[in-house]
């Protein structure tokens, strides 16, 4: 078996390489290089905190349990530890080597306390103590004791103090959360930047009077956040949710980030405090916490070193003057974000809470903006006496704390709050309003491949269908019972959810492509998603590929499925895309004799999605809708600008134009084609005259 897969987390790996390799080009803009640089130490930050920090808790179980690719926990976490390493360096080297001193030439210069002027140093000084003293936190350890509580994520000083009776002690200064990491100074050469822990490092003597400061050391800790709820004896799922958030803050360590060059005598203590040996250290030339860097972009004077925006355009079908429903009304409406607007998903709330014909909401909601209009929307169509029912997921990884919030937000408002399923994750994108119109019930649904989620809707790409189809709003009402009603999900007309049909309908599908491939008819899968684990879906695909069934997956991160040609794969074609948006929609493909099959969906085609989370695939059977889709998932294919080439090993080719290729890049295709259609619905609108008519007499 594991010489058909690739192991999940190395591919991941993989793919943060991928976005690595996007922060290296330098035809990119140097505050884009920055962002994609951000997002690999982000994500390493997520890696560590849940892959890392479960496999470490399966060794020290002992486990010698292996998985897809024939991997132990110890074989896994001492790949990772070689594999992370070097991706450190190679950010580190990318940042001091290349983007800072380029940044310099473009006028941002990065400084250290010691190169201010005078004149600057009174201004920065001046914030220091206005700003940065009052909210510093010294957190001594006194030599009798070793305890003390250090918090993740967050650059720390340790200090090393001595007195004037020649005694030592050791203090640990957390810099703060609440305050910009880099700090604004004018210069005759144009901009420049000081690093917050400088700053604190320089001052630190104003902390401790009276001592001196004999050692310093930047280090960063990152505890393991693998913990989640026992369901089975959880009687308050609340109350368990807020033990779990409270046990993270003080979990075991996973990475310990030290500066090279920390004293000696520090790195022993801190790793002491810690718990931490040599196969937790990773070592850093440069600064730490690199994901904060996204703030760079907000400095003064940075315009001109960022990509041009591109705006979501207005779909050509969703008039701003005309009501939601009469739009839904009129057709299906496919939406393509965030090339085009967020809008009309977050207008149908809206509308629907103020609407008096509105008698009930419905909603899952998995992810929440910070200001959600969405959530405003659903309070306020609860306290206007509509009947709204929310399914809020508390177990969202690394959203808990605030759908905790939210749910408690919308349970004051008069909102039925059901807190997910027990033993599964509702990941499912779906809402439901009903309407009385002429004395007769009409639902409308929107179904999604992201979340409800305006911040993130301008920055993912995903796909909106909303609809008004009968069978849609009945099978919606279907679903809305079995997960809030705990009743048995019954086979339902159109869509497919997990755990209980999707796989098997995926399964089913592939099944019959491999039939019309050996009956000499042409086959096809196309396939988008984030990520591909499943072990029956990978055995079904190179079953495929065998029978001769031509597959092309567009797969953004993980892909444990192995390419190459051997028999197995030998028609299997896997590209991973990296621009200016995530890519996150799932779109799926099966030809059938050219009668195709096109759905998009919640779910990736992965073991948590398929068995183990409430989720919805949908079929896309509007004509127009369907042949967008198809275009969409062609053009996939067609990226060579910003697309890889999957390899055996799970590494990324980036691919480039051959001979007399024309150049053409997914997103910057999606965005021509939205801005083009708003314009010509704009165009038609001006010059369509439609006159007043009189009423009937």
């Amino acid at each position: 078996m594991s010489d058909q897969f690739i192991n999940r987390e190395l591919s991941w790996l993989e793919f943060n390489q991928r976005v690595l390799d996007e922060a290296s080009r330098p035809d990119l803009p140097l505050l884009e290089r920055i962002k994609f640089l951000a997002i690999t130490a982000s994500n390493l930050d997520e890696f560590f905190q849940v892959r890392v920090g479960g496999l470490i808790m399966m060794r020290r179980a002992g486990s010698r349990a292996t998985e897809l690719a024939g991997l132990t926990p110890v074989q896994q976490l001492s790949l990772i530890r070689r594999r992370t390493q070097q991706m450190s360096v190679d950010q580190n080297h990318l940042l001091l080597n290349d983007i800072i001193p380029n940044l310099a030439k473009a006028g941002l210069r990065h400084l250290k306390p010691k190169e201010l002027s005078p004149e600057q140093r009174v201004g920065v000084d001046d914030y220091f103590t206005s700003f940065v003293f009052p909210l510093l936190t010294p957190l001594a350890l006194e030599s009798s004791q070793h305890e003390v509580s250090l918090p993740s994520l967050r650059i720390l000083i340790a200090a090393r103090l001595t007195s004037s009776d020649d005694s030592t002690r050791y203090a640990f200064v957390p810099i703060p959360e609440n305050l910009p990491r880099f700090i604004s100074v004018s210069t005759e050469k144009g901009e420049a930047f000081l690093l917050l822990e400088d700053l604190v490092i320089h001052h630190l003597n104003d902390l401790f009077p009276r001592e001196t400061v004999a050692g310093t050391a930047l280090f960063r800790i990152t505890r393991n956040t693998d913990i989640a709820v026992d369901e089975e004896d959880a009687s308050d799922l609340i109350d368990e949710m807020e033990e779990v958030l409270t046990a993270r803050r003080f979990s075991s360590t996973v990475r310990l980030q030290v500066r090279s060059g920390i004293p000696k005598d520090i790195l022993r203590l801190v790793q002491e405090l810690t718990g931490t040996g040599p196969t937790h250290l990773y070592r850093v030339p440069g600064p730490q916490a690199l994901a904060d860097f996204f703030q760079l972009s907000r400095q003064p004077g940075t315009e001109k070193l960022q990509n041009p925006p591109w705006l979501p355009q207005p779909s050509p079908h969703v008039d701003p003057a005309t009501s939601i429903f009469e739009a839904i009304s009129t057709r299906d409406i496919l939406l393509i974000h965030p090339f085009e607007s967020f809008d009309p998903v977050t207008r149908l709330l809206t509308e629907a809470a103020n609407d008096p014909h509105v008698l009930a909401i419905k909603q899952v909601l998995y992810r929440t903006a910070d200001q959600s209009t969405i959530v405003d929307a659903l309070i306020h169509a609860a306290e206007a006496g509509k009947q709204v029912t929310v399914l809020i997921e508390l177990k969202a990884r690394f959203d808990e704390a605030r759908n905790l919030n939210r749910a408690e937000e919308l349970q004051r408002a008069g909102v039925q709050v059901v807190y997910g399923v027990k033993g599964l994750k509702t990941h499912a994108k779906i809402t439901l309003v009903a309407r009385n119109e002429d004395g007769r019930l009409r639902r409308y649904v929107h179904l999604g491949t992201g979340n409800y989620n305006e911040s993130t809707a301008q920055l993912y790409t995903d796909i909106s269908y909303l609809t008004c189809r009968p069978e849609y709003g009945s099978d919606a009402s279907l679903f809305f019972n079995a997960v809030t009603g705990r009743s048995k999900l019954v086979r339902l007309q159109k869509l497919s959810p997990a755990p209980s049909a999707m796989k098997q309908r995926l399964l089913e599908l592939i099944d019959g492509e491999i039939s019309r491939a050996k009956q000499g008819d042409k086959a096809l899968i196309m396939a988008k998603m984030n990520s591909l684990q499943h072990p029956e879906i990978i055995s079904a695909l190179y079953r495929a590929s065998r029978a001769g069934v031509q597959i092309k997956l567009n797969v953004r991160g993980i892909c444990c499925l192995k390419t190459g040609n051997r028999k197995d794969a030998r028609n299997i074609r896997i590209v991973s895309i990296i621009d200016r948006y995530l890519e996150h929609a799932r779109v799926f493909y099966f030809h059938r004799s050219g009668d195709p099959e096109v759905f998009i969906s919640s779910a990736d085609w992965m073991v948590r999605n398929l068995d183990s989370r409430v989720e919805l695939m949908i079929p896309i059977e509007d004509f127009p809708s369907k042949k967008r889709l198809i275009r969409y998932l062609e053009a996939c294919f067609k990226d060579n600008q910003n697309a890889f080439l999957i390899q055996p090993d799970g590494s990324g080719q980036r691919l480039q134009p051959q001979n007399d290729d024309t150049p053409f890049r997914l997103q910057e295709q999606l965005q021509k084609q939205a801005t083009k259609a708003a314009k010509t619905k704009n165009r038609d609108h001006i010059t369509t005259f439609e006159p007043y008519r009189a009423a009937n007499s």
